[in-house]
């Protein structure tokens, strides 16, 4: 899966860009390393099985500390439908994430996984009616070029890197849900919600879907959920310290990772359209949020 949404959660900001940075890479390195024990646990387990597990133990850690930190006052919301479409797009997305995990080699799913922003801003155009200008169009397209290039140039689609595709869709999804839900719900409340709804809603697939794993397998699920919780910890520390236009960038370092876990794994080295899809999704993406942070720096002023 990508890297997490923020939470949201707005204390004073602290201007440290230099710690921020480093909250970050180590956000990008547990979960990436959660992508990992996905994929160790391979695909013998339906995704949904997968995606339950993960959020059921990242869950037992993170909405403890939400209720100790908002309160009961964080169960009030005024958007209930609104959170269920963004769990339900959210286990979608990580259950086919999940799927793909198990089937392709990991710097193939993370490379088309750093789309996410891109389908996101063109999402936003659609549904949101925002306005994005022909530069910021340009990347978008270069973007989508980097995709296909990174599935296959040749057009003979895989079904693991088509649902890599979807994946993503889902998960850009969820960032649009995230921004509607931000101007009007508490920021703890979105988190709970999310952890806690998508959590149901994957167990409601369990009667058709379980199999019992035996305990090599269950430390595997254990490890997911407990790298995911200090991936989601870290990435909102990150950005409560600096702006999220100094850190977010380095989300793209999880290809990095990915690589470095094939060839030490699997010795496997990266495939050359993996590598020149990466190379234009990445320019896209950094460029993107380039110029939004020029929109907003001249915004403010």
């Amino acid at each position: 899966m990508p890297n997490p949404p923020t939470t949201g959660v707005k204390p004073a900001r602290r201007d440290n860009p230099g710690l921020g940075i480093m909250m970050m890479l180590a956000a990008i390195g547990f979960l990436t390393t959660m992508n990992l024990f996905i994929k160790l646990i391979g695909p013998e387990y339906h995704p949904m099985q997968v995606t339950f597990l993960r959020n059921f133990v990242a869950a037992m850690v993170i909405v403890p500390f939400i209720l100790r930190a908002g309160g009961i006052s964080v169960l009030r919301t005024h958007r209930p439908w609104g959170h269920a479409a963004r769990a339900l797009g959210g286990i979608l997305g990580n259950a086919c994430y999940f799927y793909a995990f198990a089937r392709l080699p990991m710097a193939d799913v993370l490379v088309i996984s750093q789309a996410v922003p891109l389908f996101a801003t063109a999402l936003a155009v659609l549904f949101l009616n925002e306005r994005v200008g022909w530069r910021r169009w340009t990347a978008i397209l270069v973007g989508f070029l980097g995709v296909a290039v990174s599935v296959d140039p040749t057009g003979a689609m895989g079904t693991a890197s088509l649902v890599t595709v979807l994946a993503t869709l889902f998960w850009a999804s969820t960032i649009l849900l995230m921004r509607s839900l931000g101007a009007t719900e508490n920021p703890y409340t979105i988190v709970f919600y999310y952890m806690g709804a998508g959590t149901v809603l994957a167990a409601l697939f369990m009667p058709w879907v379980w199999i019992t794993p035996p305990i090599e397998a269950l430390k595997f699920f254990v490890a997911a959920g407990l790298l995911g919780a200090l991936g989601q910890f870290f990435m909102t520390y990150a950005l409560k310290v600096a702006e999220a236009s100094v850190v977010s960038p380095f989300n793209y370092t999880a290809i990095i990772w990915g690589i470095v876990f094939d060839l030490a794994i699997w010795h496997a080295w990266p495939t050359w359209p993996t590598f020149w899809g990466a190379i234009i999704i990445s320019a896209a993406g950094l460029y993107l949020f380039r110029r939004e942070a020029g929109h907003k720096h001249r915004a403010k002023n």
